[in-house]
């Protein structure tokens, strides 16, 4: 089998370099020894791969069939044991992850600190923002993501369903009264986000298709808690993640309506750019987003 992998490797290289010298030259080896490899593997295969003159060396057509399933097989190869060496290996380095700022300070960041420890070789820059990042053109390893996904740029892990919830304060309730339907909504004060499509809100209608309801938004936002905040003070509906709003729930202090029409296809999302490897780092940080967030710890 080692044989057989010099063998594979001596022509791939060669076909790559353009002759024996340049090959033998790049792997180490004898000119002669590179010759005779190609030489075997032709005789084994009972078949021409490499057309010589005095003036070039070329492929014949199944040299070159030959060649790109070899040059797979050994690029399969280099990338398996890339992965095992990255398994075994402690993460180390700088990690630069970007997150939402009120998720980043309300649940990641308070978790962060377990995570270093067990990884004493590895530096994090942390950036929160809910501004939408390019991974790849601000230089960022991984990004933790909230909604529905369809950036096919990036590799994502699906952490953990997010439930969403529209609700309002028992005083606001007590005021303006519950709405029946989605479209109820359009006579109603809402609270809407400035990144997120905040005249437009999304419910399923009977048949558990989508439906679109505009709403009048008295008040705007770009971060979730600003939003929590006044809707506890009574100025209207929210339509947000529970893991906001969960407490709030549990006290009473805001209560949800329509439950039956909010769609629950939300979720929390690790997403790394596309590359031939799943770097240490990266991988054990998704590790730890697994276990920390696996099981919705705030609805």
């Amino acid at each position: 089998m080692m044989d057989q992998f010099a063998a594979l490797t001596a022509f791939v290289q060669t076909v790559e370099c353009g002759g024996f010298t340049q090959a033998a030259r790049r792997l180490g080896q004898s000119k002669s020894l590179i010759s005779r490899q190609v030489a075997q593997l032709e005789a084994q295969l009972g078949a021409r791969l490499l057309q010589r003159t005095t003036r070039k060396l070329s492929t014949t057509e199944a040299g070159q069939a030959y060649y790109q399933r070899a040059h797979r097989i050994l690029a399969d190869l280099a990338e398996a044991s890339a992965e095992i060496g990255q398994l075994q290996s402690m993460p180390r380095g700088k990690l630069r992850i970007s997150a939402p700022m009120s998720f980043g300070v309300l649940h990641l960041t308070p978790a962060l600190p377990r995570f270093l420890e067990s990884c004493p070789e590895l530096e994090m820059d942390l950036a929160l923002t809910d501004r939408f990042v390019d991974l790849v053109e601000e230089g960022f390893d991984v990004a933790v993501r909230i909604g529905r996904l369809a950036d096919s740029s990036l590799i994502v892990r699906r952490i953990t369903p997010i439930r969403r919830v529209l609700c309002a304060s028992p005083a606001y309730l007590a005021r303006c009264g519950h709405p029946q339907r989605p479209a109820d909504l359009a006579h109603h004060a809402c609270l809407g986000h400035l990144e997120m499509g905040s005249s437009e809100w999304r419910f399923l209608t009977a048949d558990n298709g989508l439906e679109t309801v505009r709403v009048s938004c008295r008040f705007r936002a770009g971060n979730g808690e600003a939003l929590r905040t006044m809707a506890l003070a009574g100025l209207g509906f929210v339509y947000l993640p529970s893991f906001f709003i969960g407490a709030d729930l549990r006290a009473g202090t805001l209560v949800s309506v329509l439950d039956q029409y909010v769609p629950q296809d939300s979720a929390l999302y690790g997403a790394y750019p596309h590359g031939r490897h799943l770097s240490a780092k990266v991988r054990v940080f998704l590790d730890f987003l697994q276990t920390a967030f696996g099981s919705a710890p705030w609805d």
